[in-house]
């Protein structure tokens, strides 16, 4: 996992709240578990005009001109500023994959769904709440000012906007530390392989037999 310190980065609105995992990556995307591809489908139902399905070539479908991310003042945005409640509904980890390979870094918002937020920590995407009356704030000076760009820095948990206002944050300092350092679940257990590697091998010293044992899992189970 990529670790996060500071990051600025334009910033757009998506100004409505209970935004589902549905709406970010609606279900008929989630035919796979690898953590790349979901990207060109974020928002999907909003981004386009026509339906879309796995597999298809986003080049040939119809964009919708009126849809925030769309808009030519908004390409390339890293920070997702939206209201409170997002990231509602299913449980589905894919929904903060699409955001990140979208390159999304960050988002602010009043409130998350508690599954939401734990999936984006877990997967890099760092979510950040805010008083509802700072979040209004930074959606109108954002659609005063084109290029609106923000700071989220982790190590100082703060939010610092062009003209230099800080907002301060809270944020778990478990995953703060995951975050900071780029550590995943897998990181995590890999900073202890020396153990693990110990446990094992003294494990089939005092029961070798296991050696002949097949794996648990394989093409016929």
């Amino acid at each position: 996992m990529q670790p996060f310190i500071r990051h600025t980065g334009l910033a757009v609105a998506l100004d409505r709240a209970n935004v589902d995992t549905d709406q970010i990556i609606p279900k008929q995307f989630l035919k796979s578990i690898r953590r790349r591809g979901f990207g060109v489908n974020l928002f999907d139902e909003w981004r386009y005009l026509d339906r879309g399905h796995p597999g298809q070539d986003p080049a040939e479908r119809r964009a919708n001109p009126n849809f925030v991310l769309n808009l030519p003042r908004y390409r390339g945005a890293s920070i997702l500023l939206a209201g409170r409640n997002f990231g509602c509904g299913s449980s589905r980890e894919h929904a903060p994959w699409a955001l990140q390979e979208f390159g999304f870094r960050a988002l602010i918002a009043p409130s998350f769904a508690d599954i939401f937020a734990s999936n984006c920590l877990k997967n890099g995407v760092v979510p950040v709440v805010l008083a509802e009356a700072i979040v209004d704030r930074l959606l109108r000076e954002l659609e005063l000012r084109e290029g609106y760009q923000l700071t989220v820095d982790l190590a100082e948990r703060t939010v610092t906007t062009p003209a230099g206002q800080s907002f301060g944050f809270e944020i778990d300092e478990f995953r703060r530390q995951c975050l900071l350092n780029g550590w995943d679940d897998i990181g995590l257990t890999l900073r202890h392989s020396d153990k693990i590697r110990a446990f094992e091998n003294e494990r089939l010293a005092r029961l070798p037999w296991l050696a002949a044992v097949p794996p648990a899992i394989g093409p016929d189970r």
